[in-house]
Order: C-alpha cells, then sequence, then structure tokens
C-alpha cells in the first residue's frame, strides 16, 4: 500500500482508506464554507464529494471556483463539477448571471473534454446562458477556433497516422458542431458556411450528421442541403428528409 500513496498523493493514503473516507463523507453535511475550502486544498475524492455536494452559487467566487475545477484536473473532479454547474443552472435562475459574466472560454474548453459525459453537461450548461449575448457570442467564437483548429489537423493526417490520433479531432469536431446546433447564429455566415462545407465533406459520418443538424434550422445553404439530403448514410439523409 506504500507504493500506492507514493505513486498518487492525491488520494487519501490506501485504497481502502480511500473508499472509508469517501463513503464518510458522502453521509456527512458540510457547510458552504467547509465545500469551499475543500474544492480548494482537498485530495481528489474531497473535491469530488464537495462539488456534488456544492450547495449554492450567489457569487462570482463560488463560480470561478467551480469553474477552476472543470479543467485541467482529475476527471472524477471535472465529471462531478459539470455535473453540479448544470443542476444550479437548471435550479436556481439567479446564478445563470453569475456563470455567464466569466469564463466562457472555460465552459468552450470543458465542451471538448476527453469525457463524453462532460462533454454533453457542459454544452447543456452552455445552452442555459445563450441568452446572456456576451457569453454566447465569446463561447461561440472560441468553439469555431476549435473547429478550424481540428480541421486543420485533420488536413494533415496521412494514412500512417495512428487513428486514436485522429478520432482525437473528430471527437473535438463532433462536440463543437452539437454545440454550434444551438449557437450557429453568434457566427457571421460565411464564416459557418466555409465551416460546414469542410465538415459536410468528412468521412465520419456523426460528423456530417451534426451539419444537418445545423444547416435543417437555416434558410441558407441550399447546396449543403442538397449534398447531404443525397448523402450515402441512412441517418445523414434522414435529417434533411424528415425536417
Amino acid at each position: 500500500m506504500d507504493s500506492y500513496k507514493n505513486l498518487n498523493n492525491s488520494f487519501f493514503e490506501d485504497l481502502d482508506t480511500n473508499f472509508n473516507q469517501a463513503c464518510i463523507m458522502c453521509e456527512k453535511d458540510y457547510t458552504h464554507t467547509e465545500l469551499v475550502n475543500m474544492l480548494k486544498t482537498g485530495n481528489i475524492p474531497e473535491k469530488q464529494i464537495a462539488a456534488l455536494k456544492f450547495d449554492f452559487v450567489n457569487s462570482e467566487s463560488d463560480a470561478k471556483l467551480l469553474l477552476n475545477n472543470l479543467t485541467g484536473c482529475d476527471g472524477k473532479i471535472r465529471e462531478a463539477v459539470a455535473l453540479r454547474i448544470n443542476q444550479i443552472l437548471n435550479e436556481d435562475e439567479n446564478s445563470r448571471e453569475i456563470f455567464a459574466s466569466i469564463c466562457s472560454e472555460v465552459f468552450a474548453a470543458a465542451s471538448i473534454d476527453i469525457n463524453a459525459n462532460i462533454c454533453r453537461l457542459v454544452v447543456d450548461s452552455a445552452v442555459l446562458l445563450i441568452d446572456y449575448d456576451e457569453f454566447a457570442k465569446s463561447y461561440t467564437n472560441k468553439i469555431y477556433d476549435y473547429i478550424t483548429e481540428a480541421l486543420s489537423e485533420i488536413d494533415k493526417f496521412i494514412f500512417r497516422d495512428k487513428k486514436y490520433v485522429i478520432n482525437k479531432q473528430i471527437f473535438k469536431l463532433y462536440w463543437c458542431l452539437e454545440a454550434l446546433i444551438y449557437f450557429y447564429s453568434y457566427l457571421p455566415s460565411d464564416e459557418l458556411e466555409k465551416i460546414l462545407t469542410k465538415c459536410a465533406s468528412q468521412k465520419e459520418y456523426t460528423i456530417r450528421e451534426k451539419v444537418a443538424q445545423i444547416v435543417v434550422h437555416t434558410k441558407d445553404f441550399s447546396q449543403i442541403k442538397e449534398n447531404l439530403a443525397n448523402d450515402e448514410n441512412y441517418y445523414v439523409r434522414q435529417v434533411i428528409l424528415n425536417h
């Protein structure tokens, strides 16, 4: 067990203690101040429990603390934070203005997390903030940057590239397009057409399907719609034909 402690001192000292302490924390009630302190200085289980139990957000510092744990830390923490932010935004409309006033780039970065559960939660959370124009514009611009970066990387790939390297960019592209289903109107039409045209030619059908889910909501992009209506993939065609 000593080797476990040395390899990962972000947990409690051994697996049994880690599990037992996590169970105790799940049953315990904490004050808001205690939850804040745990999120600031706790180990992985403490931060995970603190995120799940976080009671309210009524200040910018509360929102920033959660967002600081939404990226760049252990996946267990990120998923717990993503879930709680989504719950808070759904439960307390007053918290939306606080979140919308800060860190739209953090929401964008978390929208392309390596964990699809986190991506889903964060995109859904961003949608709850769509009525705040400055947030929506900033978030969309960052999503656009991620799309152009992913497309650029995909263009560089050759047949010798490992599949997981390619799939990483496809995954990023997928979740950016998922976000654009809701935020596409915040992009200039020419920029939107440029990336949608390129995405509509990708080999991965789920990317073309996401493009179809965007263009059916617009009066523009007739050529893209026509191409997708005749796509080789059934699911892509159906998005256009059933709308």
